[in-house]
């Protein structure tokens, strides 16, 4: 592999993808075991639950701090650092003698996963030219979305016989990652931005920035729409009870029950992988005005709340075998998908609504890069997600409390509906704020643009770029509606 070239650069963005993947799997490994691991030590499953929470928060304050370092320095000690961070505490996890060094183990483990997400994303967008930051960041977020599922599938399937195990695969495969990692690319910073090309870009973050960072009004809509958008898609995480309460309602035995919910869940949350158009069309929208990648995460989420709101209230006629083994009931779940009228369109619709939705995480994703200066990239990216964080733990938390208040009035599976399609109405705030960021968008673009080219100029901050002449027809190429057909 050339150091550099297209090869190596293709592995780069391989290695950066599987780290990203690996993290989410430390995380998605403990839900499934919570009886197994609560039942060894002798605690509530409240208490292996309440050890997830405080991975999930100390992992987002965390990555600022990381992000920051990463910002400031050498971007691959770092990531290296953070990495063999989380893996010895996912190591330890698994060999815990009790729940105290279980739940010590967990946050020394979330504190490492903070930096995989913040770096590697500032590294990512270094390594992606403009004109393909939406398609190829699609194929990133996926694969944090995958990482989680393949979480609960390691958990569930490891763990079946021995819940150790699961933690000790997952770090030992976080160390083969991180040894590929040292073979990556070393990307320079701002390396894909037309306006550096050539150019030794050697700026840094520094603490008094931050008013800089927050003055790009685009930036603030971009940080707080995760707050509301991730409310709506915590409420999702109840859908699998959604689904075992119908099945329930249809005369399914609890067990049968719960096999079913998780399993229509796992199989409408496919549409997720549509993501990747919605990073296509961000792209090529974008190539026409640069409000496209901010109206394509608008008109995705608003787009989708309808299709939701159906998806909670149509009717599903479930046909499995009753007290049949795991098996059984998966096969009888795909089978339903092909020879029950009322569960395909289920699938359909579940699918339609989770691609609208997915079009705003590589578009999310993009405009960070966009209007921002490379040494500000991953701060931006951790104080969203900080944001996102807190968003999608209330409205986990939210939701439950509301489908008990609404147990009252309505039984279930109606009061699960009724309160699933309640809360898709935060979504419609966060279409709000994508399409204000639309607004301001171009400016903060231009105003990038124009420091970087600067910068590039060797010229002091007050003075003119305009001795970049193809460079700057380059970039208002890119501003101007008319100028791409």
């Amino acid at each position: 592999m050339g150091r550099g070239g297209t090869a190596h650069r293709g592995y780069s963005v391989v290695v950066f993808v599987i780290l990203a993947s690996l993290d989410n799997v430390a995380i998605g490994i403990v839900p499934p075991l919570y009886g197994s691991i609560a039942a060894d030590f002798g605690v509530s499953e409240g208490h292996i639950a309440l050890a997830t929470t405080i991975m999930f928060l100390i992992s987002a304050v965390a990555a600022i701090g990381w992000a920051y370092a990463g910002d400031r320095t050498d971007r691959k000690p770092v990531l290296i650092i953070g990495t063999l961070i989380w893996v010895a505490g996912t190591a330890w996890s698994g060999l815990a003698g009790g729940y105290p060094s279980f739940l010590l183990a967990q946050a020394i483990a979330a504190v490492g996963l903070g930096a995989v997400a913040s770096v590697s994303f500032s590294v990512v967008s270094d390594l992606i030219s403009p004109r393909r930051r939406g398609l190829v960041m699609s194929f990133w977020g996926l694969s944090q979305g995958v990482g989680t599922l393949a979480g609960t599938l390691v958990g569930g399937i490891l763990g079946h016989t021995g819940w150790r195990q699961p933690f000790l695969v997952t770090a030992a495969a976080g160390l083969v990652a991180t040894v590929l990692y040292l073979f990556t690319y070393n990307v320079p910073r701002g390396e894909s931005q037309p306006e550096l090309a050539g150019v030794e870009y050697d700026e840094r973050i520094h603490h008094d920035h931050l008013p800089i960072i927050l003055g790009r009004r685009t930036n603030v809509w971009l940080i707080l729409q995760g707050g509301t958008a991730q409310i709506a898609f915590g409420s999702l995480v109840w859908l699998p009870v959604l689904f075992r309460a119908r099945a329930e309602d249809q005369g399914y035995s609890t067990g049968t029950a719960v096999l079913v919910g998780s399993a229509f869940a796992t199989i409408f949350q496919l549409g997720a992988a549509l993501s990747i158009l919605g990073g296509l069309a961000g792209d090529r929208l974008q190539r026409r005005t640069p409000r496209g990648r901010a109206l394509v995460a608008a008109v995705g989420v608003l787009a989708a709340v309808p299709f939701y709101v159906v998806l909670f209230f149509v009717p599903m006629t479930i046909t499995v075998p009753d007290g049949a083994s795991t098996g059984a009931v998966i096969r009888g779940v795909l089978e339903n998908v092909v020879t029950e009228p009322t569960v395909a369109a289920c699938l359909a619709i579940a699918v339609f609504a989770l691609m609208l939705t997915s079009a705003n995480s590589p578009n999310w994703f993009a405009m960070i890069a966009d209007v921002n200066p490379p040494e500000h990239r991953g701060t931006v990216y951790s104080l969203g997600n900080l944001v996102n964080g807190v968003g999608r733990a209330g409205g986990n938390a939210l939701v439950g409390v509301a489908f008990q208040r609404l147990s009252g009035a309505f039984p279930p599976p109606l009061n699960y509906a009724v309160g699933l399609a309640a809360f898709q109405v935060f979504f419609l705030p966060t279409g709000i704020m994508y399409w204000l960021a639309s607004r301001t968008v171009a400016g903060d673009m231009a105003a990038t643009h124009a420091a970087l080219l600067t910068k590039a100029s060797g010229h002091g901050p007050d003075r003119d770029v305009g001795g970049h002449p193809a460079v700057v027809e380059g970039l208002a190429a890119q501003q101007d509606p008319d100028a791409v057909r």
